[in-house]
């Protein structure tokens, strides 16, 4: 009888021991991950707009929402820029990891004050900058320009651009006055304090002209000698794309998915937009965003993939900032783009 006790008592002696162990083994399980059994950390990254959200940020909008970013293991953190220049500095900085930028200031900050950024991915693949002028204006071509006052927010590069675009028309541009109109460039062309305005956008400004009963009629640089370059363009330092450059690539799956969505869905993209939207500071109007997003999307698409980079484009952009004088010198171009379709 004793004999039995003791069986029983080694039995249930084992059968707890089975139990404390399985129940350590979980625990441990769960700690080691943060959370559920083999459920993986995510990794934080941080991407700086150029602008307040708008139409063409909505594939990362896209990304966020329906999950992409978290299935790539990522946790994406969209920021807004104080200055025009954050994105790249912040960027070079190692502040941010990913910045949206101009294809034109990322050659001049790599030539003129070697800041160590490269782009990559292209988001807009041509202009969006325009001479606009409202619609029952005689100006037909760049060369009608003389003798007219053209605004512009300051910014070198689009002198650069009348002064190339005139010329190719046969015009002389010294003949054309440029007036520093801060980004006062609707109001400038409606109250007729000038003739026409570049720097505005057709995507933003002539929506916003025309919601508020003004057409216009705009020239497209790339008609006359300016090089498709591309309009935005996401940015990260050299150092940051070396250490982190799978992270950046699994952030450009996600963001793909995001325009894949968006160009498939424009409605219910642009409802997660303006969900998302700086209300306090950049309120939208819900009809400008419609057609920003129709300009937009064919703008945005490639058939290499989007993002994807062409270096015979990136060369054309190059020469033609340094002919402008923009640039003294000509960046390795190498160095100053990756084409992301590729690295996939």
């Amino acid at each position: 009888m004793e004999e039995n006790k003791l069986k029983k008592a080694f039995v249930l002696f084992i059968g707890l021991s089975l139990v404390i162990l399985s129940a350590c083994s979980n625990k441990t399980s769960t700690t080691e991950t943060g959370g559920e059994a083999g459920k993986e950390e995510l990794k934080d990254i941080s991407i700086m707009l150029d602008w307040y959200p708008n139409a063409v940020h909505s594939f990362l909008y896209i990304a966020k929402e329906n999950g992409y970013f978290e299935e790539e293991g990522l946790n994406v953190d969209i920021q807004f820029p104080a200055n025009p220049t954050d994105p790249i500095n912040l960027a070079a900085a190692g502040k941010i990891t990913l910045g949206i930028s101009y294809q034109p200031d990322v050659i001049i900050a790599r030539a003129n004050q070697d800041v160590k950024i490269k782009s990559v991915g292209a988001i807009v693949r041509s202009p969006l900058n325009r001479v606009i002028f409202l619609e029952d204006s005689k100006i037909q071509s760049p060369k009608d320009l003389e003798g007219k006052t053209v605004g512009f927010p300051g910014i070198p590069l689009n002198e650069s651009l009348i002064n190339s675009m005139v010329k190719a028309d046969g015009g002389n541009p010294a003949n054309v006055e440029m007036i520093d109109v801060g980004f006062e460039l609707g109001s400038s062309i409606v109250s007729k304090k000038v003739d026409a305005v570049i720097g505005a956008y057709i995507n933003h400004e002539v929506p916003v002209l025309a919601h508020e009963g003004h057409e216009t009629r705009n020239i497209n640089p790339t008609e006359y000698e300016v090089p498709n370059y591309y309009e935005l363009v996401a940015v990260t330092s050299d150092q940051t794309w070396e250490k982190e450059h799978e992270s950046i690539e699994a952030f450009w799956r996600a963001a793909t998915k995001g325009y894949q969505f968006t160009a498939e869905n424009p409605d219910e993209a642009l409802q997660i937009l303006l969900k998302n939207q700086d209300e306090s500071n950049f309120p939208l109007i819900k009809d400008v965003e419609v057609q920003s997003l129709d300009i937009l999307l064919p703008l945005m698409k490639s058939e290499e993939g989007f993002g994807s980079q062409d270096q015979q484009q990136w060369e054309e952009t190059i020469k033609w900032l340094k002919d402008a004088g923009l640039i003294e010198k000509e960046p390795i171009v190498e160095d100053i783009f990756v084409n992301i379709a590729d690295e996939e």
